[in-house]
């Protein structure tokens, strides 16, 4: 049985059931993608998984995990505008990353071809907000392909690809969750490779490529014509379904699988216009559907995109007809699951409902909040700091597992923003605050990634915080994705920036770790505690991978007093209390790493004997 990267680049044509993100990848291979960057995030790591599971002796994609979103886009921008088609991915708010580099990339003539594939994320199941990256498709003049499922995704990539180098112009592939994750049987076309070819970067036949002044005008019309291109090619992303209804439905992606869930067989008393492509918009096809239908019902998540513009050719155009679009605060926010559709359509037009069941795929389960891994070695940071901050001190969050000392017992990070941001604030925190501490969080790989600017502004401007580094060796939160980290030493780049205060502790030592703690919160200028442990999660998979499947496990002993500690307080989930109030140790859970024998009062935490296999540690 072949493995999945030698699937993705057999010759083919096959079928196989794979996951949206595993489509975009034989689709790249298909469509002659030379280059791939990406800086992880969810719903996308998939993508780069898949890749990275290709013999590297077969792999005609050169792939890199970049320090960050914006740095990625301009490698694959610089490998497009040179000839070679590129692809880069990241999840929703890496689009706020990109921004300053993403808004030019239109009016510039891209010989190569490059598409942007952005992981929106709807439900915020895994980002900080719901934001709707269709809003700077529209600020940059850049072409939207939206698909509803994993088949559309591998179709409309190389669509896209075919697009992009005619019109020599950038395209997004804009997934969200659902259609990331969406898992069916896709039928795969053919891969014969091809030549890599020569760089042809040209800037007298090609260019400018400097938006200054005198440029600019001649850039952006060169943009608002291939915007006009695009416009023409919509129409063709313009999907009908006619059952002669009086009521119409314009919808995209993953709402339009929604409304069918629900609907069934009511689906034939309404006409449907299902998008392809959400910008720019098929004019002469929405035109056409509007003048047909007495009611019209726009069915789309997040923000009226799709509305608004619908709206506007509805005016501009003189028609007749009521549309719908939102309807309260709630059909702004969340997925558009068939749940959450059934009720916008309940709202709208309750007669379509008749004789359907209200749809409930979900079980009911017990409430279960995020929490840090057994043995992660951010738990003692917040376990030492929760005690010996202040009710009135302040602490600073930034991205990553570590964001998760927030939640209780620790409470330790009260603001968050984005990627980097704790520095800055922190520094604004600071000021006139002479009896508050103020003590922030980054993460070893959101320092590569935003962090070291906001760095050299604490340095350069004297401002007066504590800056802990979380250093576990790796991107952890998306799935243990090296980082600069791995060749580059934290210490010497901060000692570069004149950093005067470092202080460097594995946090299993835990009264060091305090000591240091202390030490660093009473120091009046800025300093940096670089706390570090590996990341256990990834270090007892790799434990098992070897074969060592038993660890030396912790074990409760009767001198335990029932304090609770090591459950309330330090918060190792392989802690767990029996119905009569005992406290015993999940042995599925427990790696055995011992950071916990330390805060127990009564000293009643002991290694058992090792079974088989060798210790954690």
């Amino acid at each position: 049985m072949k493995s999945l990267g030698e699937l993705l680049v057999q010759p083919g044509p096959f079928s196989e059931i794979v996951i949206g993100n595993t489509a975009i990848v034989r689709a790249m291979i298909e469509s002659g993608v030379r280059v791939v960057t990406s800086y992880p995030g969810s719903p996308t790591p998939e993508i780069a998984e898949a890749i990275n599971s290709i013999p590297k002796d077969k792999n005609p994609l050169y792939f890199e995990f970049s320090t960050n979103e914006k740095v990625a886009l301009e490698v694959a921008f610089g490998a497009a505008v040179n000839g070679f088609t590129s692809c880069v991915f990241f999840k929703s708010v890496g689009m706020n990353v990109v921004a300053d580099s993403f808004v030019q990339l239109s009016m510039m003539e891209i010989p190569g071809g490059m598409v942007i594939v952005t992981g929106d994320d709807p439900g915020a199941n895994s980002s900080q907000n719901e934001q709707d990256n269709r809003h700077y498709a529209r600020l940059s003049y850049t072409p939207v392909f939206e698909p509803k499922d994993a088949q559309e995704v591998y179709e409309m990539f190389k669509q896209a690809v075919e697009y992009s180098k005619k019109l020599r112009s950038p395209v997004i592939l804009r997934l969200t969750t659902h259609t990331a994750h969406f898992k069916q049987k896709v039928n795969f076309g053919t891969f014969i490779p091809s030549p890599l070819g020569s760089p042809v970067f040209d800037v007298k036949n090609n260019g400018p490529y400097i938006p200054i002044a005198q440029n600019v005008p001649i850039m952006k019309r060169r943009a608002l014509e291939k915007l006009q291109m695009w416009a023409e090619i919509s129409e063709k992303y313009a999907f009908i379904t006619n059952n002669g209804s009086e009521i119409g439905i314009i919808t995209a992606g993953l709402p339009y699988l929604s409304l069918l869930d629900v609907l069934g067989e009511n689906v034939k008393r309404v006409d449907i216009l299902r998008l392809g492509m959400v910008y720019p918009l098929p004019r002469k096809a929405i035109t056409e559907f509007l003048k047909k239908h007495k009611i019209v019902k726009v069915l789309e998540e997040l923000d009226d995109f799709i509305e608004e513009k619908v709206k506007a050719i509805a005016f501009e155009e003189r028609i007749d007809v009521r549309i719908v679009g939102k309807m309260d605060l709630e059909d702004w926010i969340g997925e558009y699951t068939p749940e959450k559709v059934y009720s916008v359509l309940s709202k709208f037009a309750p007669e379509l409902l008749r004789n359907i069941k209200v749809p409930n795929n979900t079980m009911r389960v017990l409430n279960r909040p995020p929490q840090l891994c057994p043995g992660c070695g951010h738990r003692p940071v917040f376990y030492i700091l929760s005690k010996i901050l202040r009710e009135k001190d302040i602490s600073v969050a930034d991205i990553g597992c570590h964001t998760l000392g927030f939640l209780e017992p620790y409470n330790v990070g009260q603001v968050l923003l984005s990627m980097g941001h704790s520095t800055g604030t922190a520094s604004g925190l600071s000021m006139f605050n002479p009896d508050r501490k103020v003590v922030a969080f980054l993460g070893d790989s959101t320092f590569f990634h935003a962090g070291i600017p906001g760095i050299i502004n604490a340095v350069f401007n004297k401002h007066n915080f504590t800056l802990v580094i979380m250093e576990n060796g790796t991107t952890a939160m998306t799935g243990h994705q090296d980082h600069p980290g791995k060749t580059m030493k934290i210490r010497q780049i901060l000692e570069a920036i004149g950093v005067k205060h470092i202080w460097e502790v594995d946090t299993y030592q835990q009264d060091k770790l305090e000591e240091v703690l202390r030490t660093a919160l009473e120091t009046r200028e800025f300093n940096v505690v670089i706390a570090k442990h590996p990341c256990m999660l990834k270090f007892t998979r790799e434990r098992r991978r070897k074969g060592v499947i038993k660890v030396p496990q912790m074990k409760v002993t009767n001198r335990c007093t029932l304090a609770g500690v090591c459950i309330t307080k330090f918060a190792c989930p392989s802690f767990q209390r029996a119905d009569d109030g005992s406290i015993f140790v999940h042995e599925d859970l427990c790696i055995g790493d011992g950071s916990c024998m330390v805060v127990c009062p009564s000293g009643a935490l002991e290694f058992e004997k090792v079974v088989s296999g060798g210790d954690a540690k």
